[in-house]
């Protein structure tokens, strides 16, 4: 596996210009969030036999995708990178939990939010001049959101 920072090199040459930037910081974020609702309201229905019932929201597409990423990715990429994502999922599933009880069903938001953002992405890479790099390798999808938390690391002056 590369590097972090090969691979954030790799995912910045083709997120150089300043508004395709600023368009990432928002859009990624809400295209992860959108994302994991939308497997959120998938249910694992023999999965949930086995978890206590406070337990039961969890079993779903959403929870499985959160803790393959997690410990299938971002673990070999860099434990510190690990612990913002766990963070900013976290964060991500209180969002989906807060959606599912509004009378609009989540998913249906999630979706919405799916959409534009990625319209905004494609505005964004059409500015650059530049494809998406997840065109190239479908692992940019998910180096997209830690390419972020770097730039934030980097002010932080905390190593990744």
């Amino acid at each position: 596996m590369r590097s972090a920072d090969a691979w954030f090199e790799a995912y910045g040459a083709s997120h150089k210009n300043p508004t395709n930037k600023v368009i990432h910081w928002i859009c990624v974020p809400l295209i992860v969030f959108a994302t994991l609702g939308l497997l959120w309201a998938i249910p694992l229905p023999f999965v949930d036999a086995l978890l206590p019932p406070e337990w039961a929201a969890f079993a779903n597409l959403g929870s499985v995708t959160i803790l393959g990423l997690i410990f299938g990715f971002y673990l070999r990429l860099s434990v510190t990178i690990t612990v913002a994502m766990a963070a900013f999922t976290a964060a991500c599933v209180q969002g989906i939990l807060a959606l599912e009880r509004i009378e609009t069903p989540m998913w249906q938001v999630c979706a919405a939010i799916f959409i534009v953002a990625w319209i905004g992405q494609f505005i964004g890479h059409h500015i650059e001049g530049q494809k998406p790099s997840f065109l190239e390798d479908l692992q940019f999808l998910f180096v997209g959101p830690a390419w972020l938390i770097h730039f934030i690391y980097k002010k932080l002056g905390i190593p990744y």
